[in-house]
C-alpha cells in the first residue's frame, strides 16, 4: 500500500466518521447542535434532512472505499459533503457567527481531502 493510499483510507475512515457522528447528533437534537443552528438561523425542522446527508455522504465514502468499482459514488459522496458543508460557512458567515466556524471549516476540509485523495489513489 503506497502513502497515497493509506492517505485516502486513513482520511475517508475519518470523514465518515465525523459526519456519521455528526449526524447522529443532530438526530438526537443535541443541545450544541440546536444553539449552533439557532444563532445561523437553521431552522430546526432541517436538521432531519441535514443530518440524512452527511450520513449519505459517509455510506457514499465507505462505499467508495470498499470496492474501486463504486470509488465515483465515494468521490461523489465527497463532493457532496464539500456542497454541504460550503452551505454551512456561508450561513455562518451571513450570520455572523464566526467564534464556531472552525467546525464547519474542518469538516470541509475533510470533504476536500477525501475527494482529492480518491482521485489520486
Amino acid at each position: 500500500m503506497t502513502g497515497t493510499q493509506l492517505a485516502f483510507v486513513v482520511v475517508t475512515l475519518s470523514t465518515a466518521a465525523v459526519n456519521a457522528a455528526v449526524a447522529a447528533a443532530d438526530l438526537a437534537g443535541a443541545r450544541f447542535v440546536l444553539a449552533n443552528s439557532a444563532q445561523v438561523g437553521v431552522p430546526r425542522s432541517w436538521l432531519p434532512r441535514l443530518a440524512a446527508l452527511k450520513l449519505a455522504g459517509a455510506a457514499g465514502l465507505l462505499l467508495g472505499l470498499l470496492d474501486a468499482a463504486l470509488r465515483p459514488l465515494g468521490i461523489a459522496a465527497a463532493c457532496g459533503l464539500v456542497l454541504l458543508y460550503l452551505g454551512a460557512l456561508v450561513f455562518h458567515l451571513r450570520a455572523r457567527v464566526l467564534h464556531n466556524l472552525a467546525f464547519p471549516g474542518f469538516c470541509l476540509a475533510t470533504a476536500v481531502a477525501s475527494s482529492v485523495l480518491a482521485v489520486s489513489s
